[in-house]
């Protein structure tokens, strides 16, 4: 029983089994070296290639990208220089046109003040005329009643009056330097 005992153990495999196992590793070996390796060669060659191709387009967009923001950003300096030389022109829009308004209201204000003086003037004027005509009429009545005739030639009254006033105006124009003492 020995001997079949050294046969069954399970320990030490027979030599058909080592051959046989040798010729299925070896046939699978083969098989799959022809057909299962070069499949995975084939995918890790695309995936290493889609890999490459996408990292070198994201390289190519993100130079597109830094591009396209140095343009914006360029863009954006430029607007604001733009705007900065905007403001600038409104600004000294601004002081022309409020300096052209205070030219406008300073000629409108001598303006009005011209023309106000004209009708103080004119006003004046009238009011002399119309004193002058009074105090004639008066003077005359009053010469008339002192002297004992009438006065009543518009002739004679006109140069009565026009002598009484030029005397009244140049005792004036003497005695402006005094204060008045009472003699007219």
């Amino acid at each position: 029983m020995r001997a079949a005992e050294e046969e069954l153990n399970p320990l030490i495999p027979h030599l058909a089994e080592i051959g046989l196992s040798l010729v299925v590793f070896g046939i699978l070996f083969f098989l799959v070296k022809k057909f299962v390796v070069p499949a995975f060669e084939a995918t890790y060659a695309e995936r290493t290639t889609a890999i490459e191709g996408g990292l070198a387009a994201a390289e190519t967009k993100q130079a597109e990208a830094d591009a396209k923001l140095a343009e914006l950003e360029k863009r954006l300096a430029d607007a604001r220089h733009e705007a900065a030389r905007i403001r600038e022109e409104a600004r000294e829009q601004g002081a022309q046109i409020l300096a052209e308004m205070r030219e406008q209201a300073q000629a409108e204000s001598t303006r009005i003040v011209d023309h106000g003086k004209a009708q103080i003037e004119a006003e004046r004027q009238q009011a002399v005329t119309s004193l002058r005509a009074e105090v004639g009429a008066l003077a005359t009545g009053l010469a008339g009643r002192i002297v004992g005739e009438s006065l009543e030639d518009d002739e004679r009254s006109a140069r009565v009056v026009d002598r009484f006033l030029a005397d009244l105006e140049a005792i004036e124009a003497t005695g402006a330097g005094t204060s008045g003492n009472g003699a007219v």
